[in-house]
């Protein structure tokens, strides 16, 4: 499994979970951990000023009241995800789909060789993709509004 955490610019931290490891609430807060980290390495104008919030869906592991004390412990500011709404969460309508089709068709003969390649698109995604991405969501947002927060499907 893939945790990714990236902004209009790039990917800021990923981390392939290991196939027997779950992603349950104790090992999310390392992961954030890491995440802070790779912040105040990559985007230190961001992490001096805390300008930058934390967009993650509804999984259990971040709802757990372990994770909202490292949020608030931590002051993370995290917007809130509608439930059962992938199309307003960019790694579901952006990343992942440039991933899967950048490596469907090819036989990996082991997860370090998926990893190895994983890691690879990662890394070539363009800026100019990141943006439109957070130009879709923008957009994507603005109809959800228009339309109530109700169900719509092709607008």
């Amino acid at each position: 499994m893939l945790e990714v955490f990236f902004d209009y610019d790039s990917v800021i931290h990923y981390e392939f979970i290991s196939e027997c490891q779950t992603v349950n609430k104790e090992p999310y807060p390392e992961i954030l951990k890491r995440l802070r980290d790779a912040i105040r390495r990559k985007r230190p104008e961001k992490w001096a000023t805390n300008d930058w919030f934390l967009s993650h869906h509804n999984a259990p592991s971040h709802r757990a009241l372990i994770v909202k004390k490292y949020l608030a412990r931590h002051s993370i500011t995290t917007l809130e995800h509608p439930v059962y709404s992938p199309d307003l969460e960019p790694a579901e309508f952006y990343l992942f789909p440039r991933l899967k089709m950048k490596l469907k068709g090819h036989r990996f003969m082991d997860s370090d060789e998926v990893i190895e390649n994983a890691t690879k698109q990662l890394k070539d995604l363009s800026k100019n993709g990141f943006q439109g991405c957070f130009e879709q969501l923008y957009e994507r947002w603005k109809n959800c509004v228009d339309a109530g927060g109700k169900y719509f499907e092709g607008q």
